[in-house]
């Protein structure tokens, strides 16, 4: 059963409900409008009696009112995410309410935390999400991979939920060792438009190495042409190209940029404006990246660095149970070709696994040679180790090279699930720019975002599948780890709930006499997500789990 709500234009709600007609179809089985004071005990009347799938234009635009009335939903159809699936995907060629070009249902999703008063604020309000719904389900059920792309579509929007449950609860901060950890990293807190003491003393060592007194090292320009000047020929400031030349200014330099970062990042200002009542509550955008992957749109939770990681405290009589999946896109890339040798290789340590198979001679050249697999190194160390694994693994090999082709021929390549890549003529400033934004073409791997050829849309695809495969497949585990929290403790307050996702981690904030049992959960979810896409294939999805005190305890 499927409710739909749709804002009416004097503030009321409109419920429309569809079941499931003679045919097989949805059909519309009745509707009634409901005043928005009465909107969030209805939905927990409705949620309560029916589990129902909740269908909005855009999660963020109800869920967060519904939470603050202390109403938890367990499914729902986010229109707009859903959208955005169907509009790409292959798997729906039928699909098109979108048209050639974006159209209403393309906007950004709503701003967590600009409110009207009952709904999240959108820049304009979604048309007809009646009509859109109808849509959705009929290229969804037409479609010739339509299990499949049922569960994407489920796992996107359950992700949408997570995302504001996340939000709406908070990860716990603490001010007190958050300042602590800045002071110790770069001195106390300066006064404003002050640099701290650390970074003022890293900076006096550039100068008198560069003889350059009134050097601003936040300015590139400035920096390379003073190195340039005392015979550091580089072109840019990036932490790899510097680390090629040898001169006293180098390590200073390095590490006044590493402050500058943190400083910027994750400083004094970042903790006054982010952290508020004990608790850092970043705007994750599901699907933010064209891979799948989540995006932030503030407080930039997905860079969280390891410097500040200590503030991420436990609440007195509670504990973090911090899980980490393993080698995670090797494992996926396993799956999706079906490897059986790779499969042995990660029955354990996957890179240990691969050691053993004689393919190379170290873990550490296994992880390099991986990663140049998946993201088509050709030159240096990755690029010298790839053959090694194409003989010891022909089937995980072959299937990126296939998704690297296709991708240097303009063509589209898929997730597991049916999510599509762009094509390169979707937006022509697009090639090399999607790839490094997506994570999928590392800088220092010698991909630059210029370079916009065949190739480096190739290398894009390449990693497109087994990225985009890896974000569902982490979809599933925190949709199937939810799922389990809330059956054993429900959604009260005192309940263990997600507060931190990282693409491959996950974080619960757990009561310490439950936090084991958690933990449990926490693998028992990622055995349930490698089923979900895998099946029975022989694939395995460990996690690493740590119960611990404060975040950086489990690194």
């Amino acid at each position: 059963m499927f409710f739909l709500l749709r804002r009416l234009p004097d503030g009321d709600v409109e419920l429309t409900r569809f079941e499931r007609g003679p045919s097989g179809r949805l059909e519309v089985a009745g509707v009634e409008t409901i005043a928005a004071a009465d909107l969030a005990p209805r939905v927990a009347r409705l949620e309560h009696d029916h589990s129902p799938r909740w269908v909005w234009d855009d999660t963020p635009r109800w869920y967060p009112r519904l939470l603050d009335a202390g109403v938890t939903v367990a499914r729902c159809v986010d229109l707009r995410l859903v959208h955005a699936v169907l509009r790409a995907s292959t798997a729906t060629p039928g699909f098109a309410s979108g048209g050639p070009r974006p159209g209403p249902w393309d906007v950004a999703q709503a701003a967590p935390g600009e409110s009207d008063g009952l709904f999240e604020v959108v820049p304009d309000s979604l048309p007809d999400p009646v009509g859109e719904f109808v849509a959705q389900r009929e290229a969804v059920e037409a479609s010739p991979t339509r299990g499949r792309l049922e569960l994407l579509v489920a796992a996107e929007s359950t992700g949408a939920l997570i995302a504001v449950e996340m939000r709406h609860r908070g990860i716990p901060w603490s001010p007190r060792v958050h300042d602590e950890l800045l002071t110790a990293a770069l001195g106390p807190r300066p006064s404003p438009g002050e640099r701290p003491a650390r970074m003022r003393t890293a900076l006096d060592e550039v100068r008198r190495a560069l003889g350059a007194p009134d050097l601003n090292p936040d300015s590139p320009a400035e920096l390379v042409k003073a190195l340039n000047r005392a015979g550091v020929l580089v072109q840019s400031t990036r932490q790899w190209e510097l680390q090629r030349h040898e001169h006293p200014a180098i390590e200073p330099l390095l590490r006044y940029k590493k402050m500058q970062r943190l400083l910027v990042a994750n400083g004094w200002t970042w903790l006054d404006a982010w952290v508020r009542d004990g608790r850092f509550r970043p705007d994750y955008v599901p699907g933010g990246v064209v891979t799948g992957r989540w995006a932030t749109s503030g407080g930039g939770a997905l860079q969280l660095p390891r410097a500040v990681r200590g503030a991420v405290v436990a609440d007195p009589g509670w504990r973090l149970v911090v899980a980490d999946a393993s080698q995670l896109e090797p494992r996926i890339l396993t799956g999706l070709s079906g490897d059986r040798a790779m499969a042995r290789a990660g029955a354990g340590d996957l890179y240990e696994g691969i050691v053993a198979s004689g393919a190379v001679a170290s873990r550490a050249e296994a992880k390099v040679a991986m990663l140049g697999a998946m993201y088509g190194a050709t030159q240096g160390e990755s690029g010298r180790l790839v053959p090694r694994l194409a003989r010891r693994f022909p089937d995980a090999m072959a299937l990126v090279e296939a998704a690297a082709r296709t991708g240097e021929a303009g063509g589209v390549v898929d997730t597991l699930l049916g999510r599509s890549s762009p094509r390169p003529s979707d937006d022509p400033g697009a090639v090399g720019d999607v790839g490094v934004a997506a994570g999928a073409l590392p800088p220092e791997m010698g991909v630059r975002p210029a370079d916009r050829d065949a190739r480096s849309w190739g290398r894009f695809t390449r990693n497109f599948v087994v990225q985009g495969t890896a974000a569902e497949w982490a979809l599933c585990w925190m949709g199937a780890l939810r799922r389990r929290l809330h059956a054993r403790w429900g959604a009260a307050l005192d309940a263990p709930h997600l507060v931190f996702f990282l693409h491959d981690e996950v974080v619960v904030h757990a009561p310490a006499a439950v936090a084991d049992e958690v933990a449990v959960l926490v693998t028992e979810s990622a055995v349930e997500a490698g089923r979900l896409l895998f099946g029975d294939a022989p694939v395995a999805f460990p996690v690493t789990v740590a119960v611990v005190d404060d975040y950086s305890q489990a690194k």
